[in-house]
């Protein structure tokens, strides 16, 4: 009987996560996906040197696409919450630690958990 490697499994469910959340904003295009994929290879290494933080996984692969996103084409996820001022993006909290949130640092308020952005 096969046995799911439970450092693949952090990092699929990590990828599944994102990917919810991008889908979620209409913004999962293939040169997006692509960024997730990048993202995901390179926290497999990260993972592999410290399997203890499998459970964090998520939210630094929502940080890096965050980021390689920023980079690309803007802020994302755009926060929901504030309907005045500047349109801001939200932040991962905790920045290292499980159970990862979407939290509008502004308001100070969770917004979703990572993959559950409606």
């Amino acid at each position: 009987m096969n046995t799911v490697d439970p450092l693949e499994q952090a990092l699929h469910a990590a990828r599944a996560l994102v990917l919810a959340d991008l889908m979620a904003r209409n913004v999962a295009e293939a040169e997006v996906v692509s960024l997730v994929e990048e993202a995901v290879a390179h926290r497999r290494w990260w993972v592999e040197q410290w399997p203890d933080g499998a459970a964090y996984v998520a939210g630094l692969v929502a940080q890096d696409v965050q980021d390689a996103l920023l980079e690309r084409f803007g802020r994302w996820p755009i926060c929901p919450v504030c309907s005045s001022g500047e349109p801001h993006a939200l932040d991962v909290e905790p920045e290292l630690g499980p159970d990862p949130h979407w939290v509008c640092g502004k308001a100070g308020v969770v917004v979703a958990p990572v993959g559950g952005l409606a």
